[in-house]
C-alpha cells in the first residue's frame, strides 16, 4: 500500500510530526494532520520513527508530540529539523515536568 504522506502528528498542536520514512535533507515532508496534511522541507537527516519540527522553536518553550508535552527545546531550532537529544531535554526519561 503506497501512502500519500511521510510524517505523521497526532494533534494540530504538535510541534513535530514523527519520521514514516527515513528523510534527507530536501526532501519534501508531507505531514498527516488528522485529515489534512501539509508540507515542510527536511533541513537534515531524520531516521525512520524519529520527530521532525513542524515549526520553529525557541530555546526553553516545550515541545509537544501526541497531544502531549515531552520535552523542553534546550536550544532553538526551525521547522524541518531533526528533534532529538542534541536539542531537547526529555521530561519523560527523567520523570520531570515540563
Amino acid at each position: 500500500m503506497t501512502i500519500g504522506w511521510n510524517a505523521i502528528a497526532i494533534d494540530p498542536q504538535d510541534g513535530v510530526a514523527v519520521a514514516l520514512r527515513d528523510l534527507s535533507p530536501g526532501d519534501e515532508v508531507i505531514v498527516r494532520v488528522g485529515g489534512k496534511v501539509e508540507t515542510l522541507t527536511a533541513r537534515a537527516a531524520v531516521a525512520l520513527g524519529h520527530k521532525i519540527a513542524r515549526r520553529a522553536h525557541a530555546a526553553g518553550e516545550p515541545v509537544t508530540k501526541y497531544g502531549a508535552r515531552i520535552a523542553l527545546a534546550i536550544k532553538a531550532f526551525a521547522a524541518g529539523d531533526h528533534v532529538h537529544v542534541h536539542n531537547i531535554k526529555s521530561a519523560r526519561a527523567r520523570k520531570e515536568s515540563v
